[in-house]
């Protein structure tokens, strides 16, 4: 049992507890090129949530992370089958459900742990805080946290090389044999201010991509999977200690 994991603990554990920090894990089901599972998402924000937050604890910050939201928006990949999506709507529905909660428990710091690219939390914390003023809402975006060109070669977004290397670290067992991954090519948008990134328009999947994925895998390795995970974790479980104790009323210098 890990006291800071909800869905491990127990009642006789947590009664007596008084957490500082929720943490929320949000990913999405969906495919990841030919090769890594559906679950992709959902995987990597389970294993990052829980080792930062060990390593957070472990420093004694009271922090507990909370069972990881399986679904995320995912309207542009409609027609990409089983990939899963619920609206921004019903995505804010379920956070303010949770919020609300928290926040009658007298939890007032939320951190969600976001692994999904089509999930966007910011318009829900603008609104959320207005409701619930006592509530620190933040967001970490885990695939923004380290500078990529350090750690892989090949860019993309969605079973790219990282991707792909994390899987082979965290489970191996999941990822099909070499031979069988997509080569993630991606079709680029006609219009110059969409394909240079100053300007966005939601990208239609099939459109885009014959496997599903956006980014070259073919470099991916274990040991590469390895070494971000554990940098990952560590400088959000950094982050975790310092949100734990900063005293909101007073974060700006």
């Amino acid at each position: 049992m890990r006291p800071y994991i909800l869905s491990e603990t127990n009642w006789n554990a947590v009664k007596d507890e008084r957490f500082e920090l929720a943490i929320l894990p949000w990913g999405a089901t969906e495919a990841h090129n030919f090769h890594l599972p559906y679950s992709a998402d959902n995987i990597e924000s389970d294993f990052i949530a829980a080792e930062s937050a060990r390593l957070a604890w472990e420093k004694g910050a009271k922090v507990v992370v909370l069972p990881t939201i399986p679904y995320g928006v995912n309207t542009g990949q409609r027609n990409i089958y089983l990939d899963m999506n619920i609206n921004p709507s019903t995505q804010f529905a379920i956070l303010s459900d949770i919020v609300d909660v928290l926040n009658h428990q007298k939890i007032f710091k939320l951190l969600i742990l976001n692994s999904h690219g089509g999930n966007d939390f910011k318009p829900f914390v603008r609104e959320l805080g207005v409701k619930y003023p006592k509530m620190f809402i933040s967001i970490i975006n885990w695939y923004q946290v380290l500078e990529r060109k350090q750690y892989f070669e090949n860019p993309g977004d969605h079973a790219e090389e990282m991707e792909t290397s994390l899987l082979l670290h965290l489970r191996p067992e999941l990822v099909l044999p070499f031979e069988k991954w997509g080569e993630g090519k991606e079709k680029k948008n006609k219009i110059k201010a969409f394909a240079e990134g100053w300007a966005w328009a939601e990208r239609k999947w099939p459109k885009i991509t014959e496997d599903t994925g956006i980014g070259n895998p073919k470099l991916a390795t274990r040991e590469k999977g390895e070494k971000y995970f554990n940098d990952l974790t560590t400088k959000i479980g950094n982050c975790l200690v310092e949100l734990c104790e900063a005293d909101v009323e007073n974060l700006y210098e």
